[in-house]
């Protein structure tokens, strides 16, 4: 848990009376379980830890048993978003969810996937990243069947 972060998010909740936000701190698996089936319009995961050696691929969120749960929560014709920076768990999640039966991958264009969805805010994350010149991201979103 990054206590920074959720310190900072606690305090910005309260200077803005936000009553409709609820912090969950541990593993995000955990709560997708317990949420009822068809419960969310949209689901974001951004820039997550990208376990870049291979013996802790296992490890990254997106997998065949998160996807199955995503897909459960996600109302049909609902979207799964995802945004990174790094090329490997692009293709990681592009891999995922073109096996996957739950998910579409429909892209526009051609490398559309590098502009950023509608509405996006670029995360601190983010701007640190093109700070540091690693300024190519995915953005995918991904339609539950």
């Amino acid at each position: 848990m990054f206590t920074g972060g959720i310190g900072k998010m606690v305090q910005t909740i309260a200077a803005e009376n936000l009553a409709n936000i609820r912090l969950f701190t541990d593993d995000a698996l955990k709560l997708l379980v317990e949420l009822p089936d068809a419960s969310i319009d949209e689901i974001y995961l951004l820039y997550p830890d990208p376990r870049p050696k291979t013996r802790h691929h296992k490890r990254r969120f997106v997998s065949p048993t998160t996807l199955k749960e995503l897909a459960r929560v996600i109302r049909p014709s609902g979207l799964f978003h995802f945004a990174t920076d790094i090329e490997d768990y692009a293709n990681w999640t592009l891999a995922h969810i073109v096996r996957s039966p739950d998910f579409t991958f429909l892209p526009e264009q051609p490398g559309g996937w590098h502009a950023p969805y509608e509405g996006w805010q670029a995360t601190r994350y983010e701007q640190k990243a093109r700070r540091e010149g690693r300024m190519v991201s995915f953005y995918f979103s991904f339609p539950r069947r």
